[in-house]
């Protein structure tokens, strides 16, 4: 099941490393030196956790993969841009629901990350005694 899930490998200038993360799985990171071990890292990583919440009972994260998405979801947004928004949508013919889901399919341009609980815990995989 490790396999389904949704990982991302960066550079970490930091770290001078790659470091491995998995998206269902936020508080988890794995530091290697080169991009595969950092995806083995992870990998092994997260199958380890899988296997502690199954032991214990607890739910296991449903890999994103496997999720089913409706295509709706709610926003809230300041009521002068829900305006500048209605006139733009307007100004090009368009619905708002059209507008907005163009300009959210489009690339970034700015790389200002998303507010996070926690910042995710870099982890080396120990090697287990024979």
């Amino acid at each position: 099941m490790a396999d389904r899930y949704t990982y991302r490998i960066s550079w970490s200038q930091e770290d001078g490393e790659f470091v491995a993360t998995c998206a269902e799985f936020p508080s988890l990171s794995h530091l290697a030196p080169d991009k595969v071990e950092a995806l083995e890292g992870i990998g092994a990583l997260v199958e380890d956790v899988v296997a502690e919440l199954r032991a214990n009972g607890e739910p296991v994260p449903e890999p994103f993969s496997e999720r089913v998405f409706s295509g709706k979801f709610m926003a809230r947004i300041p009521s002068d841009l829900h305006r500048r928004l209605a006139i733009e949508a307007a100004e090009e013919g368009v619905s708002l629901n059209r507008l907005v889901s163009h300009k959210l399919a489009m690339p970034r341009t700015v790389t200002a990350e998303p507010p996070q609980e926690a910042a995710p815990k870099h982890r080396r995989r120990q090697p287990v005694a024979a």
